[in-house]
C-alpha cells in the first residue's frame, strides 16, 4: 500500500465513526434516552453537535461520546 493513502484511509475511518456516533445519538434521543454531557456551562446532547463535534475533534469528542453512552 502506497504510503500516500494512509491519510486518506484515515479520514476515512474517523468520518464513518463520526457517522455512527450520528445514527447511534439519533437512535438514543428518538428511544428518549440522549447522550447528554455537561461541563460547566458547556452541554453536548443533540446528534447533529455529536457529529459536529466528532468531525471538528474526533480525539476529544469520540471517547467523550463512549464514556458518555454507557453512563
Amino acid at each position: 500500500m502506497p504510503a500516500a493513502l494512509v491519510p486518506v484511509l484515515l479520514v476515512l475511518v474517523i468520518v464513518t465513526i463520526d457517522l455512527w456516533v450520528y445514527a447511534d445519538s439519533k437512535q438514543r434521543a428518538d428511544q428518549g434516552a440522549p447522550v447528554v454531557v455537561r461541563i460547566g456551562a458547556f452541554v453536548v446532547e443533540t446528534p447533529a453537535t455529536w457529529f459536529v463535534g466528532c468531525l471538528l475533534l474526533w480525539i476529544l469528542f469520540f471517547p467523550l461520546y463512549m464514556v458518555s453512552r454507557t453512563g
